[in-house]
């Protein structure tokens, strides 16, 4: 009987088996970051001025306390990230979704970028701190689950392709296991979404009244 390998070794196989997909999503990734980040320096004054408008009814609303309950914004914010990554997991399987899916991932990557980059472009040192309360904390753990979601999409897309066109042998993996193991770690990302949004709904509002008022003074 074939005795079964420890979860950390077949995580650590895993990681060495994808590592050129993973290695290309984590890159796209970082230039849609960079590109958010560009995005902020081509606004003209006007759009500027207009978005600075909106943050600071946003950051007055936070100093009172004006902001959605701690487990609405836990609903609002597990359902929109897990409805993004259900949708990278669906294209996934249509074998023909993974030019959506890096577009999805460079559009993540982007939205991140654009907001840092605007937050530290208005408020200088003191939006690098309200960027690194409101934007870090949550998506320590929402970037991983992205760029995991991508690459195992990716990966998996690859192997069914594989399946198909390439003549079957005794040591290929059958289309149920791999199905198995996808629809897994899909829950395992579902899991890592709903701590990053329950830190958000929970512990970032408080942080952020904190630092809105270093920020406001």
């Amino acid at each position: 009987m074939r005795r079964q390998q420890p979860i950390s070794v077949i995580i650590k196989q895993h990681f060495k088996e994808q590592s050129s997909i993973y290695l290309f999503v984590f890159v796209l990734f970082l230039m849609g970051v960079i590109f958010g980040a560009i995005i902020v320096n081509s606004m003209n004054l006007s759009q500027k001025e207009d978005l600075y408008y909106y943050l600071n009814r946003f950051f007055g609303q936070v100093a009172e306390g004006k902001i959605a309950s701690s487990a609405e914004m836990f609903q609002q914010s597990f359902f929109h990230n897990i409805k993004y990554l259900g949708l990278m997991w669906i294209l996934g399987i249509s074998i023909i979704g993974v030019p959506v899916i890096l577009v999805m991932l460079f559009i993540k990557g982007m939205v991140v970028g654009f907001t840092v980059g605007f937050l530290v472009n208005q408020l200088g040192l003191k939006g690098f701190l309200l960027s690194f309360i409101s934007v870090l904390p949550q998506n320590i753990l929402l970037i991983p689950a992205f760029i995991i979601m991508c690459s195992v999409a990716i990966s998996f897309t690859l192997k069914i392709i594989k399946q198909l066109f390439v003549k079957r042998t005794s040591n290929v993996e059958s289309p149920f296991s791999l199905f198995l193991r996808y629809v897994t770690i899909f829950l395992f990302i579902g899991v890592l979404a709903m701590v990053a949004s329950g830190f958000e709904a929970y512990a970032s509002p408080f942080l952020m009244q904190n630092v809105v008022e270093i920020v406001s003074k």
